[in-house]
């Protein structure tokens, strides 16, 4: 049946063109990872970044897809893009005129779009210079510069080369968006972490063949594997259903409402936002011993690496709270009660208004703490299936949640140019379901 869906996408003229322009656009994104920025010693800043395994360095070149490893011109990413737009989401709740420019539709849309590019640019222009200051400070395990020539004219160069890097992927995203398939920004980071599976791939068959690992373990593992995967498409589909009834009005000779519906509660409202915050902060201190050299520095940075307890619990409890914060940043109960009331819905055996308020979050707190603890125990388990059992999980907790994630919305798009031109999707029963439905 999957098959015969993916025959179809062929028989869709438009469809095969988005599809072919997807992946021009993300060759053209891989290439230019490839180019280098100027003044930089590539052989020095291999060495260092090879003692800079389980640090932010790592975790950024991985969204990168090893350009800020090689610090090409794209080796800021698209992170200081999803930064911008969670600060912008971030801003609405406390500052009312861009709250109100949320609400104005199309045109507010367009308007906070624009101020996420400039708020890009910004963020990129000081990572930017902020990383030049910090290359011509750094040292290769050999006592390597790894900027032979620093000054002002390489860190405005670095400044000027990362921004156009990152304002050009920006562009690129927008043009998958606009003219593709799926969400341009997503399958970019997407793209990047998928880049590195034929050297996994490489690196398991080594193992397997020098004996490290067991061609039993190997299945055990892609057994897991394919478990795990359809854990997360279920959870990341799940949602709690809430009944609600729309009571019947005459407007004029024509009598509208009575109909029953009801309103979705995703179990994972605030997708892959809570781990990479979660683990953005506590790798920090792992990466101050790059540049710090003290005995107390390391004792911490020892106890704060992946598989030990006390990453484990400070992982867990960040992923929880950051879970519940950014729920309640991007869904307010109060506004959807309001809604409500203005159309004349209610939840049975709920008064509308403020208790139909409370009881809405009441019920997503609690679908919150499911999402949560599903979140904690996949982004924990790869940590601890390479520390005991020497198992190499490439993709890491975070990178398989969007690389599954983003996956399940591209097929959902491409099931719906389908569907909309009377062709059967990728299942006859039933229909995926997008994460953000």
């Amino acid at each position: 049946m999957i098959a015969a869906g993916f025959q179809n996408i062929f028989n869709v003229p438009e469809l095969k063109k988005r599809i072919f322009f997807t992946l021009i656009i993300l060759a053209v994104y891989r290439v230019g990872a490839h180019v280098p920025t100027p003044g930089i010693d590539a052989y020095a800043l291999s060495e260092f970044f090879k003692g800079a395994a389980g640090t932010i360095f790592g975790f950024f070149d991985m969204f990168s897809g090893g350009a800020f490893k090689r610090l090409t011109i794209f080796a800021l990413g698209i992170m200081p893009y999803i930064s911008a737009s969670i600060i912008l989401q971030l801003l609405t709740v406390v500052f009312p005129p861009l709250e109100k420019l949320k609400k104005e539709g199309e045109h507010g849309q367009r308007k906070i779009t624009q101020y996420t590019r400039y708020g890009t640019i910004l963020l990129s222009c000081i990572q930017g210079l902020g990383i030049s200051f910090g290359l011509e400070a750094m040292k290769s395990p050999g006592g390597a510069l790894i900027v032979p020539d620093p000054g002002w004219s390489f860190r405005l160069m670095t400044v000027l080369t990362l921004t156009s890097g990152t304002a050009f992927i920006m562009w690129l995203g927008e043009q998958i968006t606009e003219r593709g398939i799926g969400n341009g920004i997503s399958l970019i980071i997407f793209s990047g972490i998928v880049a590195g599976i034929p050297s996994a791939i490489k690196n398991t068959v080594r193992l397997m063949n020098t004996g490290e690992i067991q061609f039993f373990v190997l299945l055990g593992l892609l057994a897991l594997m394919v478990l795990v995967v359809g854990a997360i498409v279920f959870m990341e589909s799940g949602q709690k259903r809430i009944p609600v009834q729309y009571a019947k009005r005459v407007v004029g000779r024509k009598m509208y409402g009575g109909q029953s519906t009801h309103l979705p509660l995703k179990v994972n409202t605030s997708g892959v936002i809570p781990p990479i915050f979660a683990s953005s902060i506590i790798m920090f201190p792992a990466t101050l011993v790059n540049f710090v050299s003290h005995p107390w520095m390391k004792t911490v940075s020892n106890s704060l690496m992946p598989g030990t307890l006390v990453y484990t619990l400070l992982y867990v409890v960040m992923i929880f709270f950051f879970c519940y914060f950014y729920t309640a940043i991007i869904f307010n109960p109060a506004d959807v009660a309001e809604n409500m009331k203005k159309h004349g819905g209610f939840i049975p055996g709920i008064r509308p208004g403020k208790p139909t308020s409370e009881f809405i979050d009441k019920m997503l707190s609690r679908v919150t703490f499911g999402g949560a603890a599903y979140l904690a125990l996949v982004c924990v388990l790869p940590d601890y299936l390479i520390k005991y059992f020497n198992i190499p999980f490439y993709f890491g907790g975070t990178g398989l949640l969007i690389v599954v994630g983003v996956a399940m919305d591209t097929m959902v798009q491409v099931e719906s140019h389908l569907v909309m031109r009377h062709y059967e999707g990728f299942v006859k029963k039933g229909r995926l379901r997008s994460r953000r439905a």
